[in-house]
């Protein structure tokens, strides 16, 4: 039986995978300074997609691109409470939650059964395949927690060394416990992957794709 086309895209999208980073060096910032800009990144992002103007954002992410994983209104907090596996994985949950929406000034919300994602965008591949993006978003996952905060950023590459204990997998970063995360690093790492989104309507794995 031939294969049709909609299985052949999802297959596509599948083979995509991120390789390990280059070794970097550690920075800071003063979160003071950077989280009110974010929040406004964040809202014109989403003023944008209202007004459908030219934010047709071509996003290659593994999970998060995948058509099903679409924002739903099941309840964040009865999530966790069903789907984290120990205390720990709750706790550190919630303070995701507070992390990310002091950020990007967005309420958490489900996209797709596991992931709590944080804004939106909308993406549009040359195929005319299209479809909405949290900005920012985990997952509590059994095995450990997937941060989609990363974007293949100069800056980026420069802090991720100084995150702590983590894995680097196809689409997002993996950490076992918060305690393992250094926090001025990841919130740095958030809001790159903000300003990156915002400045080239896209998603940073498309760039390393096409080279």
């Amino acid at each position: 039986m031939p294969l049709n086309s909609g299985f052949l895209f999802i297959l596509y999208l599948s083979l995509y995978a991120t390789k390990p980073y280059a070794n970097t060096v550690p920075a800071m910032l003063d979160d003071r300074a950077i989280t009110l800009p974010c929040k406004v990144i964040v809202r014109r992002i989403g003023e944008r997609q209202k007004d459908g103007k030219d934010f047709n954002t071509v996003i290659k992410i593994g999970v998060m691109a995948k058509t099903k994983t679409k924002e739903t209104d099941a309840d964040v907090y009865e999530f966790i409470n069903s789907f984290a596996n120990s205390e720990q994985k709750k706790n550190d949950s919630y303070e995701l939650i507070n992390i990310l929406q002091a950020i990007t000034g967005e309420e958490p919300k489900m996209w797709g059964p596991t992931i709590i994602g944080f804004g939106s965008y909308h993406y549009k591949y040359e195929s005319g395949h299209e479809g909405d993006a949290p900005i920012l978003g985990f997952s509590p996952r059994k095995a450990a927690f997937s941060l989609y905060i990363y974007s293949d950023t100069e800056k980026s590459n420069s802090i991720i060394t100084d995150l702590g204990k983590f894995k680097m997998g196809k689409a997002c970063i993996y950490a076992n416990k918060l305690a393992d995360i250094n926090i001025p690093v990841l919130k740095e790492l958030c809001i790159e992957s903000i300003k990156y989104i915002n400045e080239h309507n896209e998603c940073s794995c498309r760039k390393k794709y096409n080279k």
